[in-house]
């Protein structure tokens, strides 16, 4: 048997690298990884499409610094060993974010650090990879350090990192480049805010990590709306792996009426709630994963404020199957297990949230204009035909057109068109409980109109008429001008 070395292609491999498939927003995920491992608390990234000869990115931390041999084994491709143990907040895996990210997104990778009042830095440019076909990585004089975009703002101890040859960032189509980058960097901020929430906002470890983009702080944002008191937090679980917990806690959203115009607004624009229902999977309080249930049940409308928190350390890295990226995770069998048992009751607790509200649309009033019937399998909603306004209309006719009527409401019960009305409730629910638009003027004349029907015609009572208003739109939302209107009735 004979043995040869085969060393790859530098030039072919770092394009393969290139194509691992990272968009912008998880590339500076990874890099942010590398900072908080550090012990940074403050990360800075700094973005410069201006220049358009040469557009540039930097992330700058106040870690614990590199060394020279530290940083040159940082720069090298596998610098880890995936299996090898990793300390408690490790947020590494397979030493191979720092350039797959980088290169994902520019062909110019610089990183820069100082510690103990030293700085060193390096470099890898693709197309000297490419022309030299070898691992050649360039390492920086002090002039040439002293020279780089926003070297300025490196602390006294900390790392920074240089995107040049952006040629995977800026799209050159003939518009504004920078309104391209800029967009992008708007998804950049969400992403952040949602992946190191619990870093953000010191829910985590009690330290609060701040992350600014050009100067503006990442606000953190918490998935499980856990500020507002009608979130309900259901018993947590957990699993033992190896002897390591992995913690099991479950949420259920308030129901949007629950939150205010602020929180709406805030989740509605950076939470698609149908889609973002299911697990959400951190791995030393980061998040990896979210937005999928695992096939233990299928996402709807009755199940989208349902949301569990999975925790578990990175220890545990192969039970779970993360990616290069960090963006995926699968959990292990025990996981599921313990999934499939409480799954159910979670679900149940959510559609709750809506039924209990569905139902006391019915509840609340003596004679509700709809009625809900529910002959299983088979659920339908009906007009009521013992509503003080159909049986005021009823009496304005003929009986010989009792029948032309009750065909008409028959007609407009089973066209109501629900897929449209699904539709628009589960991307904008809050819209339907927006206000009527209609003046004092407009309200009085119905107002009157209604009272000519089933007061003075039918013989309703003052007292039972205002109540029957109440149960109606737009008159509940206007109580108390109503209120006034009727009093000018005899």
């Amino acid at each position: 048997m004979q043995e040869r070395t085969l060393p790859p292609h530098a030039a072919s491999l770092i394009q393969s690298m290139r194509d691992l498939g990272y968009s912008l927003e998880t590339a500076i995920a990874d890099l942010i990884d590398n900072s908080i491992t550090a012990k940074s608390r403050n990360i800075r990234i700094f973005l410069d499409v201006l220049d358009t000869l040469d557009p540039c990115l930097a992330i700058i931390d106040d870690g614990e610094g590199m060394a020279e041999d530290e940083l040159l084994e940082a720069m090298r491709p596998g610098s880890r060993n995936p299996r090898d143990k990793r300390e408690k907040n490790d947020l590494g895996r397979f030493g191979l974010g720092l350039k797959t990210a980088s290169f994902s997104q520019c062909k110019s990778l610089t990183v820069i650090s100082r510690k103990n009042g030293k700085v060193f830095g390096a470099k890898w440019d693709l197309d000297l990879i490419s022309i030299r076909n070898e691992w050649v990585v360039t390492i920086l004089s002090e002039y040439e350090l002293a020279n780089l975009a926003f070297i300025d703002k490196l602390p006294e101890q900390g790392t920074y990192i240089l995107w040049e040859k952006l040629d995977r960032l800026i799209e050159k189509d003939g518009n504004d480049v920078s309104d391209h980058v800029y967009e992008k960097f708007a998804v950049v901020r969400n992403h952040l805010a949602l992946v190191f929430h619990r870093y953000i906002s010191g829910t985590y470890n009690r330290k609060k990590l701040a992350i600014e983009i050009n100067g503006d702080p990442v606000e953190a944002f918490d998935p499980f709306c856990i500020s507002n008191k009608a979130t309900q937090l259901l018993p947590e679980e957990i699993v033992r792996i190896e002897g390591y917990e992995v913690k099991i806690q479950p949420y259920i959203l308030p129901h949007h009426s629950k939150l205010t115009k602020q929180e709406y607004d805030f989740y509605r624009t950076r939470s698609d709630f149908v889609n973002n229902q299911g697990a959400y999977i951190y791995r030393n309080g980061r998040l990896m994963a979210w937005g999928d249930w695992f096939r233990l049940v299928p996402k709807s409308e009755a199940t989208k404020l349902a949301r569990v928190q999975i925790d578990f350390p990175n220890i545990l890295d192969e039970y779970w199957t993360i990616d290069i990226k960090k963006s995926r995770a699968a959990p292990p069998y025990e996981v599921r297990e313990k999934l499939k048992h409480i799954i159910n009751k979670i679900a149940d607790q959510s559609r709750r949230v809506h039924v209990g509200r569905g139902n006391r649309l019915f509840e609340e009033h003596d004679t509700p204009l709809w009625v809900r019937y529910s002959d299983r399998p088979r659920i339908r909603y009906e007009v009521n035909r013992d509503h003080p306004l159909v049986i005021g209309l009823k009496n304005l006719l003929h009986d010989s057109n009792h029948s032309v009527l009750e065909d008409v409401l028959s007609v407009i019960e089973s066209s109501v068109p629900l897929e449209a009305i699904y539709a628009d409730y589960a991307s904008k629910p809050q819209s339907f409980d927006a206000a009527d638009e209609i003046s004092d003027e407009e309200l009085k004349e119905k107002i009157s109109s209604l009272y000519t029907l089933v007061v003075l015609n039918g013989g309703m009572n003052k007292d039972s008429f205002a109540r029957m208003l109440s149960g109606l739109k737009p008159f509940n939302e206007n109580m108390s001008t109503v209120q006034k209107f009727l009093e000018e009735f005899d």
